[in-house]
């Protein structure tokens, strides 16, 4: 067996982690060890006050994650898949609540859990090369890592329900088209691009930004007007940082802002 971590956690540049799952020979397909590691690595990035964006991407050319491990899979019982499911579901939770943008970078096929860890992060930037899907139905199998919620949220009912009843794969230009994600570069400069996104963020200003993210993750289940007061407790609380004050100034003093995080 090999030594290799199923789970790679690296800071590529100050303040910018990058997450990958590796299991390149398996298509870096999810089971319990690669779930609970990259649980233990998200705990380690929650845990870095400097951390300010994080990427989330697959080893090698041919797959961000091609969905659960199938043969892993086989034999469960019931409640033990139900318990995987349940087990991976709180480990995505996890990552979608980071409080820093998460950008899921696809490079290939993202397709059953590979997909919905994708939609659990912030947003998707996608290689020219990205393929995604829910094909459970193939297996006999409903989506059990999010697919059915989040898929829904991201497209629309309709457009989810075709997807994961026909178990259809679809290309990256129809994903942008869907809104299933947000850019598409050519595989070669996708994480160049992705890197150009994350330095973009981290010099902003670091709790700007995780309110922000707060708002829109919270409001997004509240009726406008309660969301709309959530965004005004936001706002508000935005104007006791030091960083407001050294923004303000800054673009006063027509000069680049220095943020301290505070």
């Amino acid at each position: 067996m090999s030594s290799e971590p199923n789970v790679l956690l690296e800071i590529v540049e100050p303040s910018i982690y990058r997450l990958t799952i590796n299991r390149p020979k398996a298509l870096n397909a999810l089971n319990r060890a690669t779930i609970a590691e990259l649980g233990a690595a998200l705990a380690t990035v929650a845990a870095d006050r400097y951390a300010r964006v994080l990427l989330v991407t697959g080893a090698g050319d041919k797959a961000f994650v091609a969905g659960a491990d199938i043969r892993a899979m086989q034999d469960m019982s019931p409640i033990e898949g139900q318990r995987f499911a349940r087990d991976t579901m709180a480990v995505f939770r996890q990552l979608e609540t980071l409080a820093i943008p998460v950008i899921a970078v696809v490079n290939g096929y993202a397709l059953g859990g590979g997909c919905e860890l994708a939609m659990s992060c912030d947003w998707i930037l996608a290689g020219e090369n990205a393929v995604f899907g829910q094909p459970e139905v193939n297996l006999g199998l409903t989506p059990g890592f999010g697919g059915t919620q989040r898929l829904t949220r991201l497209v629309g009912r309709a457009r989810a329900l075709e997807l994961i009843t026909t178990g259809r794969q679809v290309k990256a230009d129809e994903a942008l088209r869907w809104g299933l994600v947000n850019h598409v570069f050519p595989a070669g400069q996708l994480m160049d691009e992705a890197l150009t996104m994350a330095r973009q963020i981290a010099s902003k200003a670091p709790i700007a930004v995780r309110l922000s993210k707060e708002a829109v993750q919270r409001g997004q289940d509240l009726d406008l007007d309660n969301a709309c007061q959530f965004e005004a407790q936001v706002f508000g609380l935005a104007f006791s940082t030091e960083d407001k004050r050294e923004g303000v100034a800054a673009f006063l003093d027509k000069r680049t802002p220095t943020f301290s995080n505070r």
